[in-house]
């Protein structure tokens, strides 16, 4: 396994405060016999868009959802502001995943409700104490920040794909995430679309100052919205640096994300 790493900048070089929100070290992830995550080092920093790239099946996917606690991961350490997530209690893993967004490739939108209600309810079930006003007030907020205010009576089947990744993202939104993890947010959309999405995500950058990773093949995506690259290849970060060395990279396997 050759390792071509290309950055000459250190994780912390595009942010200046070199505050690290998640950190992992040597993670592993195995399904049974199929070995996904075999070594992973990587530091997402305050207030920063990183970028994952990988070939289909490289386990990108499995990386986020071991931050989130979707998939506990088998060995190494992963850290979130700092406290080992293997350490904590169950309540203070519960209050530490508040803090976290997570926008599937789907939505995952509850069809059975109206768009009010999808955004409804993760603030009923978070913030017991919530008035009906404030609820109101929070769904007005997050609808018109991704310009879906016209929506509210609507039901998530009637919406357009890029208008469900939007309220999908606005619900993610809405209890104000310091972490946001994107999966394929450009996923079966048209370029115009992908490209607004690309764009929000940066508005959600620089209007909430949320750090984010961002798993995608969409290197028009990528371009966008990065800060810095990691590319992942047989289960190690085998690539690193900003859009452009990555991009004028010697090795051809690297280079073939940006042909």
């Amino acid at each position: 396994m050759t390792n071509i790493k290309t950055s000459i900048k250190t994780e912390k070089s595009s942010n200046p405060n070199g505050e690290i929100v998640v950190e992992m070290e040597h993670l592993k992830k195995s399904f049974e016999n199929n070995n996904v995550l075999l070594d992973i080092n990587l530091v997402l920093n305050k207030k920063e868009n990183l970028v994952i790239l990988g070939k289909s099946g490289t386990g990108k996917s499995v990386l986020i959802k071991c931050i989130v606690g979707l998939v506990e991961h088998d060995e190494g350490k992963l850290k979130l502001f700092g406290q080992s997530i293997s350490e904590l209690k169950e309540k203070e893993l519960t209050n530490l995943r508040r803090k976290i967004g997570f926008l599937f490739q789907s939505g995952a939108l509850y069809d059975s409700m109206t768009v009010r209600e999808n955004l409804e309810f993760p603030l009923k079930r978070q913030l017991i104490s919530i008035s009906k006003k404030e609820i109101n007030t929070l769904v007005e907020e997050a609808l018109e920040n991704v310009g879906l205010s016209d929506t509210i009576e609507l039901s998530p089947s009637e919406l357009s794909g890029g208008m469900r990744k939007r309220l999908g993202l606005a619900r993610t939104l809405i209890l104000k995430p310091e972490i946001m993890l994107y999966d394929e947010p450009t996923t079966g959309l048209d370029p115009i679309t992908s490209k607004e999405i690309s764009k929000l995500i940066i508005e959600v950058q620089e209007k909430y100052n949320t750090s984010s990773i961002i798993i995608t093949h969409d290197i028009e995506c990528a371009k966008l919205t990065a800060n810095r690259m990691i590319v992942i290849k047989d289960g190690i970060c085998a690539a690193e640096g900003l859009y452009k060395d990555l991009e004028s990279s010697s090795d051809k396997w690297v280079k073939s994300f940006f042909e």
